[in-house]
């Protein structure tokens, strides 16, 4: 049944509530909303007789029965209320309710009861999609923080949450778009974060609930993993565990980057997100590949609400993992004219461990005014040692390799917000961060290396320890005005200051055998430098508000400073810059929207490329800084359209954004077989790169299809052997996938993607194929059982060296709980195949890698799973 749902005095009406309650026996009550073209859709059971309610807010109840017995077109009128009530009792909960950016899903109306854990509750909400690793999109949009009650959860990292909160204690989800921590701020603060608030249960909300996992297996494999949770209008106290040795982690990159501010906030500045992103914790971090790894993690949340104006949270997470990992790489070096190749083979043992903890005082003396202060704390203590066989041009060299990292980060925040009139409102930010770090690397073999560019004594172990120390202290101060002249034009002034003082030193010694000591600063090495960076800014941005059209364009003055100083030498450079933004949107609906954004971006030398004497910066690499480089200049545009309906089924997003570098610092290499010696200049050809994305799944009935479409293109120069060449990367990805939601019969999803990629450089072209077909089954039989599988075959082709590699990758579980029981019982199977690689491929300046990695082999677990 289909039609339209109209007013007698004004027209379609949008989010109106349309259910079908059965009268018939084993038949669903179904539901619609209109879209706002006040259309709807019912999809009954042919002969079904059905009461169907009708409601809109301020609108007389329309009440009828409906017997179903073909397709049918029945347009709706209502009519307006002469008389408010002065209390209406709604005996049924609405499945769905819109509420201009919000969307409220009662999950009772999609489960049946056998869902474990948050995750597979979402997964069944229509609009709301959870891929492999916990990852969630609504909308189409990424799900960018989880609260819990209205509160943040943790880091407000989505897979923290949707693996670890228990399904049943879940009683709504809220879907809150342009989510603003700050209510008052929302309309005047851009936010494209897109929030989830889980809403528990009326007897979870105060009381002890979660569970207790406990699994063993063959050669001693085991995993404990509990969860608590307490939940009281006043406090709030989470605990979540995880130890195990069969590979799994519970805290990864993304939840690393959320503990720092969130993408958005971190891509808002490029020199912390770069920083942050390229330090030595986030690569142990993006690394989710090995051998073995034992993991013991802790994480523990408490909020406690000290009045009704102030509230204290605080979470303290702690890891330690005992990893070994072994990657054979095939390496094609491109020297300007010909490319050579280079096996090697890495093997390592890894001791990592962190502690990382935040308490954040939040005071809200009124509805108009707010305060925050934010405590953050890391400290990392890294150790891994390993063997690394490289072999080239007749070369066989191997290397006994040690390295370790301490470090300690502590960061200060203050946010104030108020409001003081309609037309005006002020927000103050300022954070202090100091980071310490002490890395060492260690090199060892029985062969010279790096002939010529390093001062190696000749002896019968050769034996170099490099010792690196940093110290970092930036303080950030912004103050910003939101005038509001009318609901259609908004004034915003921005001031501000950002200071980085930056004090490194590096160290490389040669350990001889008879005791002596071969110190490299004596041939031009060591370095100590004071780097000092400041950038001072005022900005101004004008929005206004036309029809659908919103426009917001801004200039922004910036006043840069920055100097170095190294052995009693001292280098000043300073600039004067305006940087444009401009921003469109045109919104069609709440649920159809066209983007356009462009900004200019400057980019600053960290201190590593300004140093004035050399560096050992791999067994086959030495660098030297340079002194005098400037600043990068970036142009970033970007187009992206959104379209979402849920009274469709429909999601659609795509976007295309182009970036030019107009002015760079880049690598300038002299090669020599593998051996590299690495210097920085500025360069002032323009480079390019272009990203498209395309992503759209559509709801039929119980099927649900989809397709995802990636394409990236770049052009870049290479300086390497004094030769400048201009090289290209092209890749393309296109997924396609169907998904089924069935109640009683087995839930499919099966999909395929195709990925072609190619690196052209001067000297030869090199091509790669991956192709991938994945499928994923869940199947509740027998009223307590629930069939689990995940399954994926990748083919793997290297085109210009003719390589090729298939692999399969499964994982397999059988739980078993009756209804009413805590206990739970599982048999669980991980790569199912024994599969023992994975294959993949990088490229950067000058070197093509064609990578081999070692996984986890088959791992076979009997699990006891206790509900609190």
């Amino acid at each position: 049944m289909s039609g339209t749902v109209s007013s007698s005095t004004d027209g379609p009406l949008e989010n109106a509530n349309i259910l079908a309650f059965s009268v018939s026996e084993n038949t669903k009550t179904v539901f619609a909303i209109s879209n706002k073209n006040g259309e709807y859709r019912l999809n009954l059971v042919v002969g079904a007789t059905y009461a169907v309610t009708v409601s809109y807010l301020g609108y007389q109840e329309l009440v009828f029965e409906y017997h179903a017995q073909e397709d049918d077109v029945k347009d709706l009128v209502l009519t307006p209320k002469a008389d408010i009530l002065d209390e209406v009792v709604l005996e049924y909960k609405i499945p769905i309710e819109v509420k201009e950016d919000t969307i409220t899903y009662q999950t009772d109306a999609f489960v049946n009861g056998k869902e474990r854990k948050l995750r597979e509750v979402l997964k069944k909400l229509p609009g709301i999609e959870v891929d492999r690793e916990g990852n969630v999109t609504a909308q189409g949009k990424e799900v960018t923080k989880v609260l819990v009650e209205d509160k943040p959860f943790f880091t407000g990292n989505s897979k923290l949450a949707v693996n670890n909160i228990p399904a049943d204690a879940v009683d709504q989800v809220q879907v809150l778009e342009n989510y603003n921590e700050i209510g008052f701020l929302k309309g005047l603060r851009d936010s494209n974060e897109l929030a989830l608030n889980i809403k528990l249960k009326e007897d979870k909300k105060k009381f002890a609930f979660g569970d207790l996992e406990v699994a063993g297996g063959p050669e001693e494999r085991y995993l404990v993993h509990p969860n608590v949770f307490y939940y009281s209008p006043k406090t709030t106290l989470n605990f979540i565990g995880d130890f195990n040795n069969t590979g799994a982690r519970s805290f990864e990159f993304g939840d690393y980057i959320e503990f720092n501010g969130g993408f958005g906030k971190l891509l808002g500045d490029i020199r912390g997100y770069i920083s942050l992103s390229n330090d030595d914790f986030s690569k142990f971090l993006s690394n989710t590949d090995f051998r073995a790894n034992i993991n013991r993690f802790g994480a523990l949340n408490l909020r406690q609400a000290i009045s009704q104006k102030t509230d204290l949270n605080s979470f303290l997470i702690a890891s330690s993992n005992d990893i070994e990992t072994k990657v054979n790489t095939l390496n094609i070096y491109n020297s300007g004219d010909a490319a050579f190749d280079e096996n090697r083979a890495n093997t390592e043992v890894l001791d990592n461990f962190f502690l990382i903890g935040k308490l954040t005082l939040d005071y809200e003396p009124n509805p108009k005014e707010d305060l925050a202060v934010n405590t953050f704390v890391k400290l990392t203590n890294n150790n891994a040692s390993g063997t690394l066989l490289t072999q080239s041009f007749g070369i066989n060299n191997t290397f006994t390799t040690n390295s370790s990292l301490q470090a300690f980060d502590i960061k200060q925040n203050l946010e104030y917000s108020k409001r003081f009139s309609k037309a005006q409102t002020l927000s103050l930010e300022t954070t202090i961060n100091l980071e310490k770090s002490t890395p060492t690397n260690n090199w060892i073999t029985n062969q010279p290396f790096l002939e010529g560019l390093i001062p190696i004594q000749e002896d019968d172990q050769i034996d170099i320890l490099q010792e690196l120390e940093r110290q970092t202290t930036t303080v950030d101060l912004i103050a910003k005005d939101y005038w509001v002249l009318n609901n259609f034009n908004h004034f915003y002034t921005t001031l501000g200051t950002n200071l980085l003082f930056d004090s490194s030193s590096t160290q490389e010694i040669q350990h001889l055998s008879n005791g002596n000591l071969n110190d490299f600063s004596d041939n031009g090495f060591g370095n100590v430098i004071d780097y000092r960076f400041i950038d001072t800014f005022l900005g101004l941005e004008y929005k206004f508000l036309s029809g659908i059209i919103s426009i917001k364009s801004g200039l922004f003055y910036h006043h840069y400073i920055w100097e170095n100083s190294q052995f009693g030498n001292t280098v000043n450079n300073t600039t004067n810059v305006l940087l444009p933004e401009f921003n469109a949107e045109a919104a069609f609906s709440n649920s159809e929207k066209l983007q356009f954004r462009y900004n200019q971006r400057l980019r600053f030398p960290q201190s590593n490329r300004l140093l004035n004497n050399f560096l050992l910066n791999s067994f086959n690499s030495v660098f030297l800084g340079n002194r005098n480089l400037q600043n990068e200049r970036f142009h970033n545009f970007s187009l992206s359209y959104y379209k979402f309906s849920l009274f469709r089924g429909l999601n659609l997003n795509a976007a295309v954004s182009y970036n030019r570098k107009t002015q760079s610092i880049k690598n300038s290499t002299v090669l020599e077989d593998i051996e590299q010696f690495v210097t920085f200049t500025m360069f002032n050809e323009p480079e390019n790169s272009l990203t498209g994305d395309f992503r759209f799944s559509k709801r039929l009935g119980n099927l649900k299809l989809g397709i995802d479409l990636t394409g990236d293109y770049s052009e870049f120069f290479q300086l390497v052997n004094d030769n400048v060449s201009k090289n290209f990367s092209r890749s393309l990805s296109v997924t396609g996938k169907v998904e089924t939601f069935f109640d009683k019969l087995p839930n499919l999803e099966i999909g395929y993607s195709f990925e072609p990629s190619d690196f052209e450089t001067s000297a030869i072209t090199n091509e790669f194929i991956n192709k991938e077909f994945f499928g994923l089954l869940s199947y509740d039989f027998l009223k307590n059982l629930k069939l689990s599988v995940d399954y994926k075959r990748v083919d793997y082709e290297n085109r210009t060296q003719r390589l090729t590699n298939t692999f399969d990758l499964a994982n397999a579980s059988l739980f078993y709980k009756k209804e009413d029981s805590p206990w739970g019982f599982e048999i669980s199977t991980s790569n199912v195949f024994n599969t023992q690689i994975k294959r993949q491929n990088s490229f950067s300046d000058f070197l093509i890698s064609d990578e081999t990695t070692f996984i986890i082999p088959r791992i076979i677990l009997l699990k006891v799973s206790y509900k609190l």
